[in-house]
């Protein structure tokens, strides 16, 4: 990887692109550092500090943002608004005609399905900034102040417009780099963002781990060299499960055409072990965040009944039955999107109309039930996969709950080393490319 960076910036159009792509994130982190007027960012600091903590979903979205969701900053939303938007769209093509149809008339449909998810992405974010007012509106401090500096009258109408336009206003900029990021930077200009943000939170966990080894360095130092060991294990783990694949051999029939013979050929299918990515996982911490969601506004007090204190208990990110839970709906998510991906009959129909097909097994549905066995196995390979890479981190925080804030490892560090597998192979690709003699050389 290094040695690819290397080679890149000695070639005067991939350093540009790689100084554009550096320029936006560095303007993504000073935009996570300017407050929002009309709010007490301290006030959000210490309830942020006791709120999104133990790995519940609160603390996933402060990670995905970098830590300004807890600066209540103008870059609070970051680009969850549009990745929300594109999950949506995305699984309303195969449920809705329309949208298929679009996704089938290649660059012009494509164009179209961007506009609609960029309208998509407009409405989450007034959504998700209205949302987030309302939070900031109901946090207060030991001493009774609220985020909120103005809680009635006109000055409260006007603060609150002016706040949920910061954040939306926010948001749609950060869309806006991304996209910039794409055309004239380096790599997905969404998964540059998205990973700068996680990035930025890795400093803030490795002072974590220091602090707790220099309060109880007998408890902490060997816990502390573990976890870095650990952490450069599954680093290399995802490196390994990302990159591997299952091959399905194909063959293609020989053809004589007057005196020529075409056809004959071998090649294979290349099927991802990670075929869905961190998909399943955002859909089972979507689907479990909702219990911590009624809890945030409904807090367990002495009037609290039995069932909901026991409710409560059984989805507490710091229980074995929530890590249960979480495993079983990310491999039933994994199954369902990996079922959207690929189509086993309509694989089986293009190999049929192109003279091509799998040894040993007969054209048709054989091979469609071939092709469908193989993605099921593969399916369940890669979501156990990624349920341990899920439940790793809750298991830390059941261990000791001071490791429970650690966002480094799971599914941050997933999306960590995929887009920076996805940035290297964009880098390959670039210099593949500057090299390649061409035909008329």
């Amino acid at each position: 990887m290094f040695q690819t960076l290397k080679r890149a910036w000695s070639v005067p159009e991939i350093r540009k692109k790689l100084l554009y792509t550096l320029l936006m994130i560095v303007i993504f982190r000073f935009g996570s550092a300017i407050a929002v007027p009309f709010l007490d960012t301290a006030v959000v600091a210490t309830w942020m500090d006791n709120k999104a903590s133990d790995g519940n979903f609160l603390e996933y979205l402060n990670t995905i943002t970098g830590g300004a969701l807890s600066k209540a900053s103008l870059f609070s939303l970051s680009i969850t608004p549009y990745i929300n938007a594109s999950i949506i769209i995305q699984l309303l093509t195969y449920a809705l005609p329309p949208l298929e149809r679009l996704k089938d008339e290649g660059e012009e449909g494509r164009k179209k399905i961007n506009k609609i998810t960029a309208g998509v992405a407009l409405a989450l974010a007034i959504f998700m900034g209205y949302a987030y007012y309302l939070t900031l509106s109901k946090m207060t401090d030991e001493a009774g102040k609220t985020a909120v500096k103005y809680t009635s009258g006109w000055e409260m109408w006007f603060s609150g417009t002016v706040i949920v336009a910061c954040f939306v206003a926010g948001a749609l900029f950060v869309v806006w780099m991304g996209n910039r990021i794409s055309e004239k930077g380096l790599g997905n200009g969404v998964s540059m963002i998205l990973f700068a943000g996680i990035a930025a939170r890795f400093p803030t966990d490795a002072g974590t781990l220091i602090g707790l080894v220099k309060e109880q360095p007998a408890k902490y130092l060997f816990v502390a060299l573990g976890y870095v060991v650990f952490i450069i294990l599954e680093f290399g783990f995802i490196v390994l499960m990302n990159e591997a694949e299952r091959r399905i051999p194909i063959q293609y029939a020989k053809r004589v055409v007057g005196r020529k013979q075409y056809g004959g050929q071998k090649t294979h299918i290349p099927i991802k072990i990670m075929m869905s990515g961190v998909m399943p996982i955002i859909f089972a911490m979507s689907f479990m965040s909702l219990p911590q969601t009624i809890q945030l506004f409904n807090p367990i007090d002495a009037d609290s009944s039995k069932f909901y204190i026991k409710f409560c208990q059984f989805f507490s990110t710091q229980s074995w039955t929530y890590a249960v839970l979480y495993f079983i709906l990310i491999i039933a998510f994994n199954y369902f999107y990996v079922s959207l991906q690929y189509n086993p009959t309509e694989i089986a129909n293009n190999l049929r109309q192109s003279n091509g097909g799998i040894p040993g097994i007969r054209p048709g549905k054989p091979t469609a039930d071939y092709i469908q066995r193989i993605l099921s196995k593969i399916a369940l390979v890669g979501a156990i996969f990624l349920g341990i890479i899920a439940v790793i981190p809750i298991f830390f925080g059941i261990a000791d709950q001071k490791l429970a804030s650690l966002s480094m490892g799971g599914t941050t560090l997933l999306i960590a080393v995929s887009v920076a597998l996805e940035t290297t192979r964009t880098l390959e690709s670039h210099l593949m490319m500057r090299h390649h003699k061409g035909f008329l050389s």
